[in-house]
């Protein structure tokens, strides 16, 4: 400031040229950053994902973002073959997440009836993925191909509409898993909501528009003390964001049946088990650590309460899947626009039987003539809930839904195939 000249022209003389200098320079300060924005995004967006070189940490909400290559005649063809019809009253199905312990199940008995059958899957890494690898090859060996590529990639949607004209959908892709959601809680966000909405959004233009079966959960019921939960009872208290993201799915159902004429089937599934499932169920790791020698957290409600769950094989689960498919009308829309009133429903799906999980142990126990090492804890406060039981009326009613596995029966079935899966080049260490 002491070289300003004191004289007033002089200084309004100078004082133009001065805030000209701090404008030129403002705007060389703008311009600079604006290249090193410009290049910090061309370098997110665009650097390899692949690159050994980066150091970046993967974001694990983002995982299922990745799709690999498709399309080309030879992948068309092998598209077509497996949604290819062989039955006289077959129907041709998209399965989303075939190479999950549900969708690897209903895929496989889809096949075997007649109908033409596509999966979907993006194999990600929630759970160990050679296990959907190898539910992968037990599918092909059935005839059916699974697309790798993900739900959220509307691309690949429209590309897999446009090669077969779906009759159905059967949605069972989604993030699974109570506990996980504290810890990833955009995975459930990234899968069950996104992912769903963007599956909506292909299938309400494409002409005729399929009828869509998906799967909600259980675990909508939320903290319900009303038993046995019906169709009929409140949702509207999610203990986990997992059951959140589930009850907003049926919302969402809701608002596309009203607004686009889509056929929409929910189904609520309770606690599913069996050969091929998944490892971060209970059974599933129970049998994994009883053999090992290590010990087991087991848990119960406040006062010693029992914790229970409506096990439920996952044969039954499938009879109940392919009944919701066969009685599923048409859908009424075209072009994106709603012609008529569509169908909407929701299922419980269960074995209406909760069994203490304490008896889960005593009869693995049993199976596998190895005694537990028991730690009793108190429930958690991460999304559990002390109980589940399915009022299945509905279902029977409508789908001729019976369950006829008990929770003996299947768990042998189950270890059955777990002693023979991880004896075969396999640790169950691993």
């Amino acid at each position: 400031m002491d070289s300003i000249p004191s004289t007033p022209g002089k200084f309004k003389m100078e004082k133009g040229y001065f805030h000209r200098s701090r404008l030129q320079s403002s705007l060389a300060k703008l311009t600079f950053w604006s290249f090193v924005f410009m290049g910090l995004i061309f370098i997110f967006f665009y650097r390899s994902p692949s690159s050994p070189s980066s150091s970046l940490p993967t974001d694990p909400s983002r995982r299922s973002l990745r799709t690999h290559a498709y399309g080309g005649a030879t992948w068309e063809k092998r598209v077509r073959s497996s949604a290819k019809v062989r039955s006289p009253n077959g129907v041709s199905v998209l399965v989303t997440g075939a190479a999950g312990f549900v969708g690897t199940h209903v895929s496989a008995a889809l096949k075997r009836r007649g109908d033409g059958v596509l999966g979907l899957d993006n194999f990600n890494d929630y759970y160990d993925p050679s296990l959907k690898r190898a539910r992968q090859d037990l599918l092909e060996r059935t005839g059916v191909f699974i697309v790798e590529g993900d739900i959220n990639d509307a691309a690949l949607l429209k590309k897999l509409f446009e090669v077969v004209p779906f009759t159905h959908v059967m949605h069972l892709a989604a993030q699974a898993g109570v506990r996980y959601a504290m810890e990833n809680p955009g995975s459930y966000v990234h899968s069950n909501i996104a992912g769903f909405v963007n599956l909506l959004e292909v299938c309400k233009f494409v002409n005729p528009q399929p009828a869509i079966v998906w799967a909600s959960s259980s675990s909508v019921y939320g903290l319900n003390s009303k038993v046995p939960f019906s169709e009929r009872d409140r949702t509207d208290q999610p203990a986990s964001l997992y059951a959140a993201t589930k009850k907003a799915g049926e919302e969402i159902a809701h608002t596309y049946n009203h607004i686009y004429g889509l056929s929409l089937t929910g189904l609520r599934f309770f606690t599913v088990y069996g050969p091929w499932g998944r490892p971060d169920m209970a059974y599933f790791f129970f049998t994994k650590d009883i053999l090992k020698g290590k010990s087991i957290n087991i848990f119960e409600a406040a006062n010693h309460g029992t914790v229970a769950r409506d096990f439920t094989f996952i044969d039954d689960i499938v009879r109940g899947c392919l009944g919701a498919l066969d009685t599923a009308e048409k859908s009424t829309g075209s072009g994106g626009k709603k012609k008529g009133p569509a169908q909407l429903r929701v299922f419980n799906l269960g074995n209406t039987s909760p069994v203490p999980v304490m008896k889960l142990v005593s009869i693995l126990e049993r199976l596998l003539k190895v005694k537990a090492k028991r730690n009793i804890m108190k429930l958690p406060r991460n999304g559990d809930v002390q109980f589940t039981h399915a009022n299945i009326s509905f279902a029977q009613r409508e789908l001729g839904y019976k369950p006829t596995t008990d929770l003996q029966s299947g768990l042998k079935k189950f270890v059955r195939w777990y002693l023979n899966y991880y004896s075969v080049g396999k640790k169950a260490a691993e």
